[in-house]
Formats: C-alpha cells, structure tokens, sequence
C-alpha cells in the first residue's frame, strides 16, 4: 500500500492539530465508519470542511466497527477506507481509532468545531463536553435522505 501523508497516528495528529491551531488555523473534526463511501458521506464531509481550515476524519478500526455494527461489518478494511477518505480533497488527515467512540482522540486534538451527522443529537455527541468546554462549537448535519451504509447493503441483498 502506498504511504498517503494524510494517514497518521494519533500522536502524530495530536502534534499536527497544536501547532495549526498555533499558526490560526480552525480545525474540524468528525469521525465515522465509512464503511462504503457514499453520497451522504460526501455531503456531510464537504459540509463539515466548510466550517474551517483543516477537516481530521476520525476512522472507526475494524474491530470498532465490527462491535459497533456486527461481525459481517465492515465491508471495505480500515487501510482500505483510510486511503479512499485521504483520497478526497476535503479531507486534510485521516486517523484510525480503536476505541468505540473517538472520546479519547477528540481529547487528543481539542478540534475548534465537532460536525456529525443528523442520526446525532446535540445530547448523543461524544466528545461534545470536551470541544465546547474548550469555546468549540458542535454542529449537526441533516442527513441526505435514502443515503445509507446499510440502505446499501439491504438494497444488494434485495438483488
């Protein structure tokens, strides 16, 4: 696989953020599965890197997902979904999580505004507590009607 400078590790990120953030760059932050790229990922990826500087995907690994979502999931393996979102021009950096939720890497980067999609509530945003406690703004995106991951895999198995 070829190295993408866009994929890197927490600790790499959490550099990368302080010193942007020291130079006035607003950072964005939101994070998912990803596990089949679709339109309405799209839209809330393009959405979100429109309300600031630098878009940091977070990437649910695959043991993530498969707790999350069940043992047929995901599709696509992380590397796999790393490289396609590090392909998109509105993403700046793609880091892999482990954990269920990216709490712990939402802590690691503090990003100046948190961006999920309409399946969210203000009240159900993990790491909400954190960007606010530190003058951030949450945003949630309406979602893109019909356009779902698993509207995907129930419509090929109708096939």
């Amino acid at each position: 696989m070829p190295k993408n400078e866009k994929i890197v590790t927490r600790p790499q990120m959490q550099e990368i953020a302080a010193r942007l953030k020291n130079a006035g760059r607003k950072i964005v932050f939101t994070n998912g599965c990803f596990d089949i790229l679709h339109v309405g990922h799209l839209e809330l990826l393009e959405a979100a890197r429109g309300q600031g500087d630098i878009l940091i995907v977070g990437l649910n690994s695959d043991n993530s997902v498969r707790h999350l979502k069940g043992s047929k999931r995901p599709l696509n393996n992380e590397a796999d979904r790393a490289r396609i979102l590090a392909a998109l021009e509105v993403v700046d950096y793609v880091v892999i999580f482990a954990e269920d939720t990216p709490r712990q890497l939402i802590e690691a980067i503090i990003p100046n505004i948190l961006v999920k999609g309409g399946d969210y509530n203000l009240d159900t945003i993990v790491g909400r507590d954190i960007v606010e406690a530190h003058g951030g703004t949450v945003i949630v995106f309406p979602l893109v009607q019909g356009k779902s991951t698993s509207g995907l895999i129930d419509k090929l198995f109708q096939i």
